[in-house]
């Protein structure tokens, strides 16, 4: 009998040690679903944004809402992880769950995102149907009737939130802005071939900056005269973009086409024209702050946190780009080198319908880079897959710094920035991003 004893005894202790690790195996499993699933709803959104055509600094602002969104509820799933909204210029406390009540957090977030998104917002919305069908329906069979319930009108009350400051930011008195065409005046930007599209956004500088005191904070040195002189600084600029553009390398040809990120290229052949769609510059470094977050293993608060930091430094730094863009209004390469030295001249990229002066390129990505390197280090080293599934092109990098200084560096090989306009805005984009560090740092 003791040995009966013994062996049940045996017996239930290894059923219950057995049960624990499997409950801690699944316990495991579902801890690292939830930043994937923070990841899908993101690459959800950029298809769309993809789909719809949106320029990149609206771009920015679909980045910006969605990724706070989404962190201000799933915050919560780590006890003491401080509200990022609250310490932004226009919003007001943020909601709070009830105590002792229990939650998904990350099923909130979702539902705060994809309220945010749909009312910012979006076009194509089919798509983003049938995702949120499928993922309530997942959370609704693996949690209690109540916690489900309670989790989604968590989510509710953070995205009205986040809307009430979406509606008064600035968006919609924007959108009733007039034409910009520039100046045929000497040095100054006018559309550029081979579309002669209008100026892009040009009244951005009127938005509500996240972090900033005012879209001019960050106002660079006014950029070289024009001028037709040979030996002054601005054709020796020019000269030099011209020069490169003649003689491009093939590893200058595949950094270019890397980072392009033009929304919309119209492509030409014969008298026939279609548009190519791709990532925007932005959406690549939210793709390089998913890459980041996946490669460091990050739960899914600093997951959300290292989304919402990018896209607050993206969209800032559109801004404060925009504001001296459409100040200085200054020519593009190809409209000079077609006035000055070969008036059949194109670049190597299709050059962006809006001024030249500073880089936005530059700017954007320095500011991201500086975020992400707070968050996750001076020498990250990362293989670049953001853009592989639309252009089929990855390329490795040892550290955030580096991919931002090759992004910029683009922009001249591409033929669409003199160097002092990707210097200029590299140097602008990272003081923002000190600050927003400084600012929102913990």
């Amino acid at each position: 009998m003791k040995i009966e004893s013994l062996i049940r005894k045996n017996v239930i202790i290894a059923s219950v040690m057995m049960l624990a690790a499997v409950s801690c195996r699944k316990s495991t499993e579902a801890e690292v679903a939830k930043p994937e699933i923070l990841h899908n709803n993101m690459d959800q959104l950029t298809g769309v944004i993809i789909y719809d055509v949106f320029t990149p600094p609206v771009a920015s602002r679909l980045y910006v809402y969605g990724a706070l969104a989404s962190y201000e509820a799933v915050r919560f799933s780590k006890p003491g992880s401080a509200s990022i909204a609250e310490k932004l210029n226009g919003f007001g406390a943020m909601p709070t769950p009830e105590p002792e009540a229990k939650y998904d957090f990350t099923l909130a977030a979702s539902k705060a995102f994809f309220d945010v998104v749909r009312n910012v917002k979006v076009f194509s919305v089919d798509s983003l149907d049938r995702y949120e069908n499928e993922l309530y329906g997942n959370f609704r069979k693996g949690l209690d009737v109540e916690i489900y319930e309670r989790s989604v009108a968590f989510g509710k009350k953070v995205s009205e939130a986040i809307l009430a400051r979406a509606k008064n930011d600035g968006y919609f008195i924007s959108r009733g802005k007039a034409k910009y065409l520039g100046s045929n005046d000497a040095g100054k930007w006018r559309p550029t071939p081979p579309d002669y599209l209008d100026g892009v956004e040009w009244c951005w500088n009127t938005m509500k900056p996240m972090t900033m005191d005012s879209a001019a904070q960050f106002k660079p040195g006014k950029p070289p005269v024009y001028s037709s002189d040979t030996s002054t600084y601005f054709y020796k600029s020019l000269a030099e973009v011209f020069y490169i553009n003649q003689n491009l390398t093939e590893e200058q040809m595949e950094i270019a086409r890397f980072w392009d990120d033009n929304p919309f290229v119209i492509e030409h052949s014969g008298h026939m024209m279609y548009g190519n769609k791709k990532i925007t510059p932005g959406g690549h470094w939210i793709g390089i702050a998913a890459i980041a977050s996946r490669q460091s293993s990050a739960d899914e608060v600093l997951t959300a946190k290292a989304y919402a930091l990018t896209a607050i430094a993206l969209y800032d730094a559109f801004i404060s780009c925009w504001d001296e863009k459409y100040r200085s209004s200054y020519i593009r390469p190809v409209t000079a080198i077609n006035e000055l030295i070969d008036d059949s001249w194109m670049p190597y990229l299709q050059t962006p319908p809006f001024p030249e002066y500073t880089s936005g390129h530059s700017t954007i990505t320095a500011a991201a880079a500086t975020v992400l390197t707070k968050i996750y280090g001076d020498n990250f080293a990362f293989q670049d897959t953001s853009d592989l599934k639309y252009i089929g092109m990855q390329r490795h990098f040892d550290s955030f710094n580096e991919a931002a200084a090759e992004a910029s560096i683009s922009r001249v090989y591409g033929g669409i920035h003199y160097r002092f306009s990707v210097d200029t805005g590299a140097e602008m984009g990272k003081k923002l991003g000190e600050f927003i560090n400084g600012k929102l740092g913990e």
